[in-house]
């Protein structure tokens, strides 16, 4: 019997990829989105096979898919800076009551959820690198809060679920990933650095690019949410690549491979904006036996590819 999974935010830059693989690896693939911030160009491509549908629909209303469902991976939500500062209350909902009907049909269905939480959780760290005992130090009301609180409640209520209901559930935290398919103008790092560079403009740098982040390409992410998801550990888990750099040293290597003839421009850095981001994967290598494989050099020339296509 084929396996049929829910992917909420399909049309979104990581929704479309785990469509991608989870249709590769034989399941049907119901596509849910209200594209809100995801585009059909990313699933175009689906359209034609059987093993995929697709609902335009926000799951912030109640949802109902008909027929048995194995599998729902939760990944709704504004996820860039732009996004979630444009639709602060949007984010809200989609973290929490998004979440709360997910896990509603979760339970009515008897399926496995995974809810894609991220390394936002754990706001401007103290611990360095953050392991998944550490709670975080967030600011509630800053700018960052709607994302950060958001994807907190989600993490709460989806343990609540699993203690209460017996839900079977999953939790990855994502820290930062790359590819193709990031929106050319969704304010994250690299899509700006690499819009910038091929158009021939400075390099917007905030603050004194002293700040570090830890970069994952997306088939590294993917493969660890496909072995957290079909694991049996349902405790929060790092999915991201230790390799941690400055954001001054990422800044260099895209302008060394897109336009060496390109400056960097300094700006102020954003209120709340974490100073340090790195995961502890030893939990994922423990339990997953997962580490990221795509080192940045070959994943920053396949991104270049793909935006080389895309930006105007």
């Amino acid at each position: 019997m084929q396996k049929r999974v829910l992917i909420t935010g399909a049309a979104g830059f990581l929704g479309s990829h785990l469509s991608e693989r989870f249709i590769k690896e034989g399941y049907h693939v119901i596509g849910m989105d209200n594209l809100i911030t995801g585009s059909l160009s990313n699933i175009e491509h689906l359209f034609k096979l059987e093993n995929f549908e697709y609902y335009h629909h926000d799951i912030t209303k109640f949802v109902h898919v008909p027929g048995e469902l194995d599998y729902i991976l939760h990944f709704a939500s504004p996820a860039s800076p732009i996004d979630y500062l444009n639709l602060p209350i949007q984010t809200l909902k989609v973290g929490a009551m998004g979440t709360h009907n997910l896990l509603g049909l979760a339970r009515v269905k008897k399926a496995r959820i995974l809810v894609a939480s991220t390394s936002e959780v754990y706001g401007d760290p103290l611990v360095h690198p953050q392991t998944e005992d550490y709670w975080g130090n967030v600011n509630p009301i800053g700018p960052r809060g709607v994302y950060d609180e958001a994807k907190r409640y989600q993490e709460a209520i989806t343990m609540a679920y699993h203690n209460v209901h017996q839900v079977e559930t999953r939790i990855v935290r994502i820290f930062n990933t790359y590819g193709p398919r990031m929106r050319t103008n969704d304010g994250r790092v690299l899509p700006a650095f690499m819009s910038q560079a091929i158009r021939g403009e400075d390099l917007t740098l905030f603050g004194d690019g002293s700040q570090t982040r830890s970069f994952c390409y997306v088939d590294d992410l993917v493969e660890g949410i496909y072995r957290l998801l079909l694991s049996d550990y349902h405790l929060p888990v790092n999915i991201g690549n230790p390799d941690e750099i400055t954001i001054k040293q990422f800044a260099e290597e895209i302008q060394a491979l897109v336009n060496p003839d390109i400056k960097i421009a300094f700006k102020p850095l954003p209120k709340d904006d974490p100073k340090r981001r790195r995961p502890n994967t030893d939990r994922a290598k423990s339990i997953l036996d997962w580490s990221a494989k795509v080192d940045r050099k070959e994943g920053l020339e396949r991104t270049y590819k793909y935006f080389k296509t895309v930006v105007k």
